[in-house]
Protein backbone atom coordinates (compact mmCIF):
# COMPACT_ATOMS: atom_id res chain seq x y z
CA UNK A 1 0.00 0.00 0.00
CA UNK A 2 1.26 3.33 -0.82
CA UNK A 3 -0.72 6.29 0.21
CA UNK A 4 -0.44 9.83 0.67
CA UNK A 5 -2.92 12.49 2.02
CA UNK A 6 -3.12 15.54 -0.56
CA UNK A 7 -6.61 17.35 -1.15
CA UNK A 8 -8.38 13.81 -1.22
CA UNK A 9 -11.65 15.39 -0.90
CA UNK A 10 -11.10 16.49 -4.62
CA UNK A 11 -9.27 13.48 -6.01
CA UNK A 12 -10.53 11.40 -8.63
CA UNK A 13 -10.45 7.63 -7.51
CA UNK A 14 -11.08 4.34 -9.28
CA UNK A 15 -11.84 0.79 -7.81
CA UNK A 16 -10.59 -1.94 -9.72
CA UNK A 17 -12.25 -5.34 -9.74
CA UNK A 18 -10.06 -8.39 -11.39
CA UNK A 19 -12.70 -9.12 -13.40
CA UNK A 20 -12.22 -5.99 -15.36
CA UNK A 21 -15.16 -3.75 -13.65
CA UNK A 22 -14.11 -0.37 -12.68
CA UNK A 23 -15.82 1.96 -10.68
CA UNK A 24 -15.39 5.95 -10.65
CA UNK A 25 -15.42 7.76 -7.55
CA UNK A 26 -13.32 10.17 -5.54
CA UNK A 27 -10.46 9.43 -2.58
CA UNK A 28 -11.51 9.03 1.01
CA UNK A 29 -9.10 9.02 3.13
CA UNK A 30 -5.43 8.72 2.22
CA UNK A 31 -4.36 9.41 -1.63
CA UNK A 32 -2.48 6.47 -3.44
CA UNK A 33 -3.10 2.44 -4.30
CA UNK A 34 -3.98 -0.33 -1.87
CA UNK A 35 -5.19 -3.84 -2.89
CA UNK A 36 -7.10 -6.80 -0.93
CA UNK A 37 -10.37 -9.14 -1.30
CA UNK A 38 -13.46 -6.99 -2.70
CA UNK A 39 -16.63 -7.82 0.20
CA UNK A 40 -19.29 -5.85 1.60
CA UNK A 41 -20.64 -5.42 4.96
CA UNK A 42 -24.51 -5.02 5.47
CA UNK A 43 -24.15 -3.36 8.97
CA UNK A 44 -25.90 0.58 8.95
CA UNK A 45 -23.89 0.96 12.38
CA UNK A 46 -20.64 -0.42 14.24
CA UNK A 47 -18.48 0.65 11.32
CA UNK A 48 -15.64 1.92 13.74
CA UNK A 49 -15.88 -1.74 15.20
CA UNK A 50 -15.96 -2.89 11.87
CA UNK A 51 -12.59 -1.00 10.10
CA UNK A 52 -10.92 -2.32 13.82
CA UNK A 53 -11.36 -5.93 13.44
CA UNK A 54 -8.61 -7.78 12.85
CA UNK A 55 -10.77 -10.45 10.89
CA UNK A 56 -10.95 -8.19 7.59
CA UNK A 57 -7.15 -7.89 7.12
CA UNK A 58 -5.65 -7.76 3.50
CA UNK A 59 -9.86 -7.02 2.43
CA UNK A 60 -11.09 -3.90 1.06
CA UNK A 61 -14.84 -3.24 2.63
CA UNK A 62 -18.07 -1.78 0.87
CA UNK A 63 -20.33 -0.04 3.39
CA UNK A 64 -23.57 -1.08 1.68
CA UNK A 65 -25.36 1.36 4.49
CA UNK A 66 -25.99 4.28 1.67
CA UNK A 67 -24.21 7.17 4.60
CA UNK A 68 -21.27 6.68 6.40
CA UNK A 69 -19.19 8.41 8.91
CA UNK A 70 -22.40 10.45 10.67
CA UNK A 71 -21.00 9.84 14.11
CA UNK A 72 -17.21 10.21 13.49
CA UNK A 73 -14.63 8.62 15.38
CA UNK A 74 -13.92 8.32 19.02
CA UNK A 75 -11.00 6.89 21.55
CA UNK A 76 -13.36 4.10 22.98
CA UNK A 77 -15.19 1.99 20.56
CA UNK A 78 -11.65 0.72 18.53
CA UNK A 79 -11.62 -3.12 18.58
CA UNK A 80 -7.72 -3.60 18.25
CA UNK A 81 -4.75 -1.51 18.22
CA UNK A 82 -5.42 -0.06 14.45
CA UNK A 83 -7.35 -0.20 11.53
CA UNK A 84 -7.17 -3.55 9.42
CA UNK A 85 -9.27 -3.46 6.43
CA UNK A 86 -7.25 -2.76 3.44
CA UNK A 87 -9.21 -0.08 1.77
CA UNK A 88 -12.94 1.42 2.26
CA UNK A 89 -15.45 2.06 -0.23
CA UNK A 90 -18.23 4.08 0.82
CA UNK A 91 -21.38 6.12 -1.72
CA UNK A 92 -22.15 9.18 0.43
CA UNK A 93 -19.77 10.16 3.38
CA UNK A 94 -21.27 12.45 6.04
CA UNK A 95 -19.78 15.89 5.37
CA UNK A 96 -20.00 16.61 9.57
CA UNK A 97 -19.75 13.97 12.03
CA UNK A 98 -22.49 14.74 15.09
CA UNK A 99 -21.60 12.63 18.46
CA UNK A 100 -21.15 13.54 21.38
CA UNK A 101 -18.34 11.04 21.74
CA UNK A 102 -16.68 11.89 18.21
CA UNK A 103 -13.41 13.15 18.47
CA UNK A 104 -12.65 13.37 14.84
CA UNK A 105 -14.21 12.70 11.38
CA UNK A 106 -13.68 9.16 9.64
CA UNK A 107 -12.38 10.54 6.79
CA UNK A 108 -9.63 11.86 9.02
CA UNK A 109 -8.89 8.76 11.03
CA UNK A 110 -8.77 6.98 7.44
CA UNK A 111 -6.06 9.29 6.27
CA UNK A 112 -4.31 9.65 9.82
CA UNK A 113 -3.58 5.41 9.31
CA UNK A 114 -3.08 5.62 5.58
CA UNK A 115 -6.22 3.72 4.83
CA UNK A 116 -7.23 4.03 1.17
CA UNK A 117 -10.61 4.69 0.42
CA UNK A 118 -13.06 5.77 -2.66
CA UNK A 119 -16.95 7.34 -2.05
CA UNK A 120 -19.25 8.73 -4.46
CA UNK A 121 -19.57 5.39 -6.28
CA UNK A 122 -22.16 3.18 -6.68
CA UNK A 123 -22.24 0.65 -3.66
CA UNK A 124 -25.57 -0.71 -4.78
CA UNK A 125 -24.50 -1.71 -7.92
CA UNK A 126 -21.17 -3.09 -7.00
CA UNK A 127 -22.83 -4.96 -3.89
CA UNK A 128 -25.41 -6.91 -6.63
CA UNK A 129 -21.85 -7.59 -8.50
CA UNK A 130 -20.08 -9.04 -5.87
CA UNK A 131 -23.48 -10.97 -4.60
CA UNK A 132 -23.27 -12.52 -8.74
CA UNK A 133 -19.61 -12.47 -9.42
CA UNK A 134 -17.97 -13.84 -5.78
CA UNK A 135 -15.86 -11.51 -3.31
CA UNK A 136 -12.45 -10.77 -5.34
CA UNK A 137 -9.34 -9.12 -5.88
CA UNK A 138 -9.54 -5.90 -6.35
CA UNK A 139 -7.42 -2.43 -6.06
CA UNK A 140 -8.05 1.44 -5.21
CA UNK A 141 -6.28 3.75 -6.74
CA UNK A 142 -6.22 7.50 -7.04
CA UNK A 143 -3.47 10.24 -7.21
CA UNK A 144 -0.40 9.07 -8.31
CA UNK A 145 -1.35 5.41 -8.64
CA UNK A 146 -4.10 6.15 -11.17
CA UNK A 147 -2.72 4.77 -14.59
CA UNK A 148 -4.18 3.08 -17.84
CA UNK A 149 -7.26 1.06 -17.06
CA UNK A 150 -5.07 -1.71 -18.71
CA UNK A 151 -2.24 -1.78 -16.49
CA UNK A 152 -4.47 -1.52 -13.31
CA UNK A 153 -6.73 -4.42 -14.25
CA UNK A 154 -3.27 -6.51 -14.61
CA UNK A 155 -1.78 -5.05 -11.15
CA UNK A 156 -4.78 -6.57 -9.49
CA UNK A 157 -4.85 -9.65 -10.86
CA UNK A 158 -1.26 -10.15 -9.94
CA UNK A 159 -2.24 -10.14 -6.00
CA UNK A 160 -2.61 -13.21 -3.91
CA UNK A 161 -5.85 -14.85 -3.61
CA UNK A 162 -8.05 -15.09 0.12
CA UNK A 163 -8.23 -18.67 -0.71
CA UNK A 164 -4.92 -20.12 1.07
CA UNK A 165 -3.47 -17.08 2.93
CA UNK A 166 -2.34 -17.61 5.79
CA UNK A 167 -3.05 -14.52 8.01
CA UNK A 168 -4.04 -15.17 11.87
CA UNK A 169 0.13 -14.49 12.93
CA UNK A 170 0.25 -11.23 11.09
CA UNK A 171 -2.26 -10.12 13.48
CA UNK A 172 -2.14 -11.83 16.45
CA UNK A 173 -0.50 -10.05 19.66
CA UNK A 174 3.04 -10.98 19.79
CA UNK A 175 3.02 -11.28 23.32
CA UNK A 176 0.96 -12.41 26.44
CA UNK A 177 -1.01 -10.15 28.27
CA UNK A 178 -4.32 -10.64 30.97
CA UNK A 179 -7.64 -8.81 31.39
CA UNK A 180 -8.55 -9.35 34.97
CA UNK A 181 -11.50 -9.96 36.12
CA UNK A 182 -14.62 -7.69 36.58
CA UNK A 183 -15.85 -8.13 40.48
CA UNK A 184 -14.90 -11.36 41.99
CA UNK A 185 -12.61 -13.68 39.58
CA UNK A 186 -14.76 -16.72 38.70
CA UNK A 187 -12.73 -18.63 36.59
CA UNK A 188 -9.40 -18.23 34.33
CA UNK A 189 -9.53 -19.15 30.66
CA UNK A 190 -6.49 -18.83 28.54
CA UNK A 191 -7.54 -17.26 25.48
CA UNK A 192 -5.71 -17.81 21.94
CA UNK A 193 -5.43 -14.59 19.67
CA UNK A 194 -5.81 -15.59 16.32
CA UNK A 195 -7.08 -11.95 15.36
CA UNK A 196 -9.20 -11.52 18.88
CA UNK A 197 -11.73 -8.06 19.31
CA UNK A 198 -11.00 -6.17 22.26
CA UNK A 199 -14.31 -6.46 23.24
CA UNK A 200 -14.36 -10.48 23.42
CA UNK A 201 -12.12 -10.48 26.38
CA UNK A 202 -14.28 -7.61 27.87
CA UNK A 203 -17.34 -9.92 28.02
CA UNK A 204 -15.76 -13.02 29.88
CA UNK A 205 -14.39 -10.54 32.43
CA UNK A 206 -17.88 -9.03 32.86
CA UNK A 207 -18.60 -12.69 33.96
CA UNK A 208 -16.08 -12.92 36.67
CA UNK A 209 -13.42 -14.36 33.99
CA UNK A 210 -9.38 -13.58 34.22
CA UNK A 211 -8.27 -13.95 30.57
CA UNK A 212 -4.55 -14.76 29.78
CA UNK A 213 -4.38 -13.43 26.06
CA UNK A 214 -2.00 -15.66 24.48
CA UNK A 215 -0.45 -15.38 20.96
CA UNK A 216 -1.35 -17.60 17.52
CA UNK A 217 1.71 -19.66 18.39
CA UNK A 218 1.18 -20.76 22.02
CA UNK A 219 1.94 -23.69 22.55
CA UNK A 220 0.02 -26.49 25.34
CA UNK A 221 2.69 -25.31 27.08
CA UNK A 222 1.63 -22.08 27.30
CA UNK A 223 -1.80 -23.09 27.91
CA UNK A 224 -1.78 -24.83 31.10
CA UNK A 225 0.73 -22.56 32.43
CA UNK A 226 -1.68 -20.36 33.15
CA UNK A 227 -3.74 -23.53 34.86
CA UNK A 228 -7.04 -22.87 32.73
CA UNK A 229 -10.74 -23.63 33.97
CA UNK A 230 -11.53 -22.97 30.14
CA UNK A 231 -10.04 -22.59 26.68
CA UNK A 232 -11.23 -19.81 24.29
CA UNK A 233 -10.16 -19.35 20.70
CA UNK A 234 -10.60 -16.16 18.69
CA UNK A 235 -11.84 -14.96 15.18
CA UNK A 236 -9.25 -13.98 12.73
CA UNK A 237 -8.67 -13.59 8.94
CA UNK A 238 -7.47 -15.86 6.10
CA UNK A 239 -8.05 -19.39 5.03
CA UNK A 240 -8.82 -21.90 8.01
CA UNK A 241 -7.16 -24.84 5.88
CA UNK A 242 -3.64 -23.18 6.65
CA UNK A 243 -3.93 -22.56 10.19
CA UNK A 244 -2.00 -25.91 11.17
CA UNK A 245 -0.70 -24.66 14.55
CA UNK A 246 -4.28 -23.47 15.85
CA UNK A 247 -5.60 -27.02 14.98
CA UNK A 248 -2.93 -29.28 16.95
CA UNK A 249 -3.11 -26.91 19.48
CA UNK A 250 -6.88 -27.61 19.62
CA UNK A 251 -6.60 -31.16 19.53
CA UNK A 252 -4.18 -31.07 22.27
CA UNK A 253 -7.05 -29.23 24.34
CA UNK A 254 -10.17 -31.40 23.38
CA UNK A 255 -7.14 -34.74 24.15
CA UNK A 256 -7.61 -32.84 28.27
CA UNK A 257 -11.31 -32.48 27.55
CA UNK A 258 -10.92 -28.83 29.33
CA UNK A 259 -13.95 -27.07 28.43
CA UNK A 260 -13.85 -25.38 24.93
CA UNK A 261 -15.50 -22.08 23.20
CA UNK A 262 -14.28 -20.81 19.77
CA UNK A 263 -16.15 -18.27 18.17
CA UNK A 264 -15.64 -17.72 14.01
CA UNK A 265 -11.84 -18.75 13.25
CA UNK A 266 -12.13 -20.98 15.80
CA UNK A 267 -15.21 -22.66 14.86
CA UNK A 268 -13.07 -23.59 11.86
CA UNK A 269 -10.46 -24.51 13.73
CA UNK A 270 -12.97 -26.52 15.62
CA UNK A 271 -14.58 -28.35 12.53
CA UNK A 272 -11.02 -29.18 11.12
CA UNK A 273 -9.94 -30.70 14.74
CA UNK A 274 -13.03 -32.60 14.62
CA UNK A 275 -12.03 -34.06 10.80
CA UNK A 276 -14.32 -31.89 9.38
CA UNK A 277 -13.52 -29.35 5.80
CA UNK A 278 -13.57 -25.89 5.02
CA UNK A 279 -14.47 -23.86 2.04
CA UNK A 280 -14.73 -20.76 0.80
CA UNK A 281 -18.23 -18.79 0.71
CA UNK A 282 -18.83 -17.06 -2.28
CA UNK A 283 -18.96 -14.03 -0.78
CA UNK A 284 -19.40 -14.80 2.76
CA UNK A 285 -21.69 -13.43 5.98
CA UNK A 286 -21.00 -9.33 6.66
CA UNK A 287 -22.84 -7.49 8.75
CA UNK A 288 -24.45 -7.00 12.26
CA UNK A 289 -28.04 -8.46 10.76
CA UNK A 290 -27.48 -11.73 9.90
CA UNK A 291 -30.56 -14.86 11.39
CA UNK A 292 -29.15 -17.69 12.81
CA UNK A 293 -31.11 -20.54 15.01
CA UNK A 294 -29.74 -21.92 17.83
CA UNK A 295 -31.03 -25.90 17.22
CA UNK A 296 -30.79 -26.09 20.70
CA UNK A 297 -33.88 -24.11 21.49
CA UNK A 298 -34.66 -23.15 18.28
CA UNK A 299 -34.41 -19.76 18.98
CA UNK A 300 -33.75 -17.66 16.17
CA UNK A 301 -31.11 -14.63 16.66
CA UNK A 302 -29.88 -11.18 14.64
CA UNK A 303 -26.50 -12.26 14.88
CA UNK A 304 -23.37 -10.12 13.59
CA UNK A 305 -20.74 -11.92 11.48
CA UNK A 306 -17.66 -11.90 9.12
CA UNK A 307 -16.62 -14.65 7.99
CA UNK A 308 -15.80 -15.67 4.09
CA UNK A 309 -14.66 -19.20 5.21
CA UNK A 310 -17.50 -21.94 6.41
CA UNK A 311 -17.29 -25.39 8.40
CA UNK A 312 -18.01 -28.53 6.05
CA UNK A 313 -20.79 -31.01 8.35
CA UNK A 314 -23.61 -32.48 7.85
CA UNK A 315 -26.85 -30.32 9.09
CA UNK A 316 -28.81 -33.38 9.76
CA UNK A 317 -27.16 -36.16 11.71
CA UNK A 318 -24.64 -36.64 14.32
CA UNK A 319 -21.74 -37.36 13.02
CA UNK A 320 -18.81 -39.14 14.71
CA UNK A 321 -15.07 -38.17 15.50
CA UNK A 322 -12.01 -38.90 17.55
CA UNK A 323 -13.53 -36.72 20.38
CA UNK A 324 -16.98 -38.67 20.54
CA UNK A 325 -20.37 -37.34 18.75
CA UNK A 326 -20.43 -33.78 17.08
CA UNK A 327 -23.12 -31.65 15.61
CA UNK A 328 -24.35 -28.49 13.95
CA UNK A 329 -25.41 -26.51 16.78
CA UNK A 330 -26.37 -23.46 14.36
CA UNK A 331 -27.60 -22.96 11.20
CA UNK A 332 -27.80 -18.99 9.00
CA UNK A 333 -31.29 -19.38 8.13
CA UNK A 334 -30.13 -17.01 4.73
CA UNK A 335 -28.39 -20.17 3.35
CA UNK A 336 -27.94 -23.13 5.79
CA UNK A 337 -24.26 -22.51 5.92
CA UNK A 338 -23.25 -23.75 9.22
CA UNK A 339 -23.18 -21.51 12.17
CA UNK A 340 -22.24 -23.57 15.64
CA UNK A 341 -20.49 -27.21 16.46
CA UNK A 342 -20.84 -28.78 19.71
CA UNK A 343 -19.77 -32.15 20.94
CA UNK A 344 -21.93 -33.88 22.90
CA UNK A 345 -19.42 -36.64 24.56
CA UNK A 346 -17.02 -33.69 26.15
CA UNK A 347 -17.48 -30.05 27.14
CA UNK A 348 -16.72 -28.20 23.81
CA UNK A 349 -18.48 -25.90 21.36
CA UNK A 350 -18.23 -23.27 19.01
CA UNK A 351 -20.24 -20.23 16.80
CA UNK A 352 -19.33 -18.94 13.60
CA UNK A 353 -20.68 -15.20 14.36
CA UNK A 354 -19.72 -12.79 17.21
CA UNK A 355 -21.30 -12.65 20.59
CA UNK A 356 -19.38 -10.28 21.53
CA UNK A 357 -20.93 -7.86 19.62
CA UNK A 358 -19.78 -4.74 20.60
CA UNK A 359 -22.00 -2.62 18.03
CA UNK A 360 -25.11 -4.64 18.47
CA UNK A 361 -26.97 -7.24 17.97
CA UNK A 362 -26.78 -8.33 21.77
CA UNK A 363 -29.40 -11.28 21.05
CA UNK A 364 -25.90 -13.90 21.12
CA UNK A 365 -24.36 -12.76 24.08
CA UNK A 366 -26.15 -15.66 26.51
CA UNK A 367 -23.00 -17.70 24.25
CA UNK A 368 -20.41 -16.40 27.20
CA UNK A 369 -23.09 -17.29 30.35
CA UNK A 370 -23.19 -21.07 28.20
CA UNK A 371 -19.27 -20.85 28.71
CA UNK A 372 -19.02 -20.41 32.33
CA UNK A 373 -21.52 -23.05 32.93
CA UNK A 374 -19.80 -25.46 31.05
CA UNK A 375 -16.52 -24.50 33.03
CA UNK A 376 -18.89 -25.07 36.25
CA UNK A 377 -19.92 -28.18 35.39
CA UNK A 378 -17.55 -29.97 34.05
CA UNK A 379 -15.43 -32.61 35.38
CA UNK A 380 -11.67 -31.52 36.62
CA UNK A 381 -10.34 -34.52 35.68
CA UNK A 382 -7.83 -34.27 32.86
CA UNK A 383 -8.18 -30.80 32.69
CA UNK A 384 -4.87 -29.80 33.55
CA UNK A 385 -1.62 -31.41 32.58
Amino acid sequence: MTTSTRGAAKTPAVLVLEDGRIFRGRAYGAVGETFGEAVFSTGMTGYQETLTDPSYDRQIVVATAPQIGNTGWNDEDDESRRIWVSGYVVRDPARVPSNWRSRRSLDDELTAQGVVGISGIDTRALTRHLRERGSMRAGIFSGDALAPEAELIARVQAQPHMKGASLYEEVATKEAYVVPAVGEKKFTVAAIDLGIKGMTPQRMAERGIEVHVLPATATVEDVYAVDPDGVFFSNGPGDPATAEGPVALMTAVLERRTPLFGICFGNQILGRALGFGTYKLKYGHRGINQPVQDRTTGKVEVTAHNHGFAVDAPLDQVSDTKFGRAEVSHVCLNDNVVEGLRLLDQPAFSVQYHPEAAAGPHDAAYLFDRFTTLMSTAPMEGQRA
